[in-house]
């Protein structure tokens, strides 16, 4: 396993990719938010399933492959997770249990999902199947809950696609409800199988609590959250403003976002299946929105979008980055449009990784 000496040395490349981006965009760039333990901090840990000298086995791909590297990355992966992985493996073998053959598109265990919730202790297992018939069921779940009493839900997921995509339209709840609930900032937040949830918890917190500053709400603020997936960045910002309100494409995430809202009583949110640039476009005129926060995919924003912001003429924009290079990019459209981007903070997500995100505060 590295060395804390070596993840500074990781945390300092980062913190000048960052401030070699962002030269002369940015007025001030704080020091990068590190992780207190920089290891096994991934809560969603994903295996394919194969088959290898006769036995089963579960683990990563290797690069550009589909050969399975046995226990691959267990140095970032929730070490609970990847060890009921293990046990799920170690009963497959033991019951004989057939494993899906791309090829052939025959066999059953295609891979196993493991969410847990820092938060809380729970702990989801989705196993991806490529057939609706389980034989043995009942007695796998058992043994499985036997020797790890702490999952709190067992997911079948039939996945019968023959693409790339891990999990498949029908979904069979086998024990508990299906779901678990994490929190985040004191809010709560239900996963399932498909939601959308930082990887990372504890640095999720970090990150979200330099928006809410960079922010600096007031009790009559009201937000606009573009890009607002599941709405985890609103509901933990309602408390320190009048209202929020998130706009997302996907209607997943939405229905997810509803869920969220009415688990936290965040009356003062609500979530508006829509594109955010439309969205801003079509109430840009009524200038409502004080703040706008978005959190765009990896490729940015749009000059469209920018363009709707600055319409709406918010006194203040926190960018959330996942990406210097494309944030680099749209802060040179948003200073086109009177928005000079005031501060900036880079915060390690993702350690043991290239990528690195920051939170970005620009006013008129």
């Amino acid at each position: 396993m590295p060395s804390s000496g070596n993840y500074q040395k990781e945390l300092a490349k980062k913190q000048q990719r960052v401030e070699s981006l962002l030269e002369g965009l940015v007025s001030s760039i704080e020091p990068i938010i590190g992780a207190d333990d920089p290891y096994h901090y991934r809560n969603k840990v994903h295996a394919a399933v194969g088959v290898q000298k006769g036995r089963i086995i579960a683990g990563t791909y290797e690069p550009g492959t589909h050969r399975i590297i046995e226990g691959g990355g267990n140095e970032l992966e929730n070490e609970s997770a990847a060890e009921v992985i293990r046990d799920i493996v170690s009963i497959a073998n033991r019951y004989h249990m057939s494993v899906y053959n791309e090829k052939t598109g025959q066999g059953l265990l295609r891979r196993i999902l493991v969410r847990t919730a820092d938060g809380t202790g729970q702990m989801l297992v989705v196993l991806v199947l490529g057939d609706y018939m389980f034989p043995g069921k009942k007695n796998f779940v058992k043994t499985l809950i036997g020797k790890h009493p702490e999952i709190t839900s067992i997911v079948l997921n039939i996945n019968r696609r023959t693409d790339s995509m891990i999990l498949g339209d029908k979904s069979e709840t086998v024990y508990g409800p299906g779901f678990i609930v994490d929190t985040l900032l004191g809010k709560k937040f239900s996963i399932s199988a498909e939601s959308f949830y930082q990887v990372n918890r504890a640095q999720a917190q970090k990150l979200y609590s330099k928006a809410i500053e960079y922010a600096s709400l007031s009790k009559s603020d009201l937000v606009l959250d573009a890009y607002c997936g599941t709405g985890t960045i609103g509901i933990c910002m309602s408390d320190h403003c009048r209202s929020v309100t998130g706009v997302e494409l996907n209607p997943k995430a939405v229905s997810d976002a509803g869920h969220n809202i009415r688990k936290n009583n965040a009356t003062n949110v609500k979530v508006v299946k829509a594109d955010a640039t439309k969205y801003m476009n079509e109430n840009a005129a009524s200038g409502m929105f004080d703040v706008v926060v978005l959190d765009p995919p990896r490729e940015g924003t749009t000059p469209e979008f920018i363009k709707a912001c600055a319409k709406i003429s918010p006194s203040r924009i926190v960018y959330v980055s996942c990406n210097p290079d494309t944030l680099a990019r749209d802060l040179k459209l948003f200073a086109g449009e009177g928005y000079k981007a005031v501060k900036a903070c880079p915060v390690d997500m993702f350690s043991g990784t290239e990528h690195v995100e920051t939170v970005c505060l620009l006013s008129k």
